[in-house]
C-alpha cells in the first residue's frame, strides 16, 4: 500500500486526509488552526505534529511510510523569511523529506477542479483566487484581514458590525440586522460590542469572521442593508476571479469552468448571489467543487510525488457539498 497525506489548512480548521493510491481514505483527521501569524509558529507546529499523529496511528502506519505529503499552510509564501521554518516543522513532523509545502489555496484548487484547469475561488475566513491553465499559474487575493480578504467571513463580519454601530448610533436606519447582532454578542448596551469584540475576543480573526452567519441569517431574513453587504460581496469575490482569467490570457470568448471553496459558499444565498455577479462579468461555468479541499490536497501530494491521479475516486470518497 501507497499512502498520500493532505493537508488543508485554514482560519477555522485544519483537516488532514490519508488517503491510498487509488484516492481510498485511510483516515482522516480534524485539528484547530493552524493560521500561525500573530499566534506564533509554534501554533503550527503542534497542529501538524497531532494531526499527522492521529491519521497515522488510525491507518496503522508510521509517518515514514507515507509515501509523499502536501501541506497546504495558511500565509505560506506571504512571509519569505518563514518559508524554512514552516519546511523545517515539516521535515521534523514527518522525520524524512518525501514532503512539498504551499499556500492553502492549492489543495481548494485541485479538490474542486479535480486538478484541471480553471480558477478556484476561496471564501473562508479569508478569501482569494488561484487558477491554472496549459500549466500556467495565477493567484489573486489573499491579502490578508487588514488590506484585503475581499467578500470573505472576516470581510462581512466585519461589515456587519460597521452597520450595526452605524444603526446604535443612528447614522442609519436601524433593520433586522441590529438586534440580531446584539442578541449574537451577548449585549443590552449597545458600547458593550466593543468590550466583547476588542476586550474579550481580542479581535479575533475567527471569531469576527464568524459574524457572517449573523448577516447572512438577517439577509435571509429580508434584511436589505444586510443583503447589500453579501451582493458587495459577491461581487469582490468575482474581480478575484477575472483578475485570474485576465492573468492567464484567457480568450474573452473562451468558457472558463470557475468552482468554489471556503465556509462562505455554504450560504446558499451567498452561492447564489455570487452564481449570478458571475454569469455578468463574462463566459463563464460555474461548477459545484468535485472533492473536499483535504482530499484534494492529497490528491495535490500525488501530483507532487509524480504519481497518477485516479481519473475518478470511488463514490462519496471526500465529496464536497456545499
Amino acid at each position: 500500500m501507497t499512502a498520500y497525506l493532505g493537508v488543508d489548512g485554514g482560519g477555522t480548521k485544519t483537516a488532514f486526509r490519508l488517503i491510498n493510491e487509488r484516492g481510498e481514505t485511510l483516515a482522516a483527521s480534524t485539528q484547530p488552526t493552524s493560521y500561525y501569524f500573530g499566534g506564533g509558529i509554534g501554533i503550527l507546529e503542534r497542529v501538524l505534529r497531532d494531526g499527522v499523529a492521529e491519521v497515522t496511528l488510525e491507518a496503522g502506519i508510521r509517518p515514514e511510510d507515507i509515501a509523499h505529503t502536501f501541506f497546504g499552510v495558511p500565509g505560506y509564501g506571504e512571509a519569505s523569511a518563514d518559508v524554512p521554518l514552516v519546511q523545517g516543522i515539516a521535515q521534523s513532523v514527518l522525520g524524512h523529506g518525501r514532503f512539498t509545502c504551499g499556500n492553502d489555496m492549492l489543495g481548494g484548487w485541485a479538490g474542486s477542479l479535480g486538478g484541471g484547469d480553471g480558477i478556484n475561488i476561496i471564501a473562508g475566513t479569508g478569501s482569494m483566487s488561484y487558477g491554472e491553465r496549459g500549466g500556467v499559474s495565477h493567484r489573486v487575493g489573499g491579502w490578508s484581514e487588514i488590506f484585503g480578504d475581499e467578500g470573505s467571513g472576516y470581510w462581512v463580519g466585519i461589515r456587519g458590525l460597521t452597520l450595526f454601530s452605524r444603526m446604535a448610533d443612528g447614522r442609519s436606519p436601524r433593520t433586522l440586522l441590529y438586534d440580531a447582532m446584539r442578541a449574537r454578542l451577548g449585549i443590552s448596551e449597545d458600547l458593550d460590542a466593543v468590550g466583547t469584540v476588542v476586550g474579550e475576543w481580542g479581535g479575533q480573526r475567527t471569531a469576527i469572521a464568524d459574524l457572517s452567519k449573523t448577516v447572512v441569517g438577517a439577509a435571509d431574513a429580508g434584511d436589505l442593508a444586510a443583503r447589500a453587504v453579501l451582493e458587495q460581496g459577491a461581487d469582490a469575490l468575482v474581480e478575484l476571479v477575472s483578475a485570474a482569467r485576465t492573468a492567464l490570457s484567457y480568450p474573452d470568448d473562451e468558457d472558463v469552468l470557475v468552482s468554489y471553496s471556503g465556509g462562505m459558499f455554504s450560504a446558499p444565498s451567498y452561492r447564489s448571489l455570487f452564481t449570478h455577479a458571475l454569469h455578468r462579468a463574462g463566459a463563464y461555468t460555474l461548477i459545484a467543487p468535485r472533492y473536499s479541499p483535504d482530499l484534494g490536497s492529497a490528491l495535490y501530494a500525488m501530483r507532487c510525488a509524480g504519481a497518477v491521479i485516479p481519473d475518478a475516486l470511488p463514490a462519496g470518497e471526500g465529496s464536497a457539498g456545499a
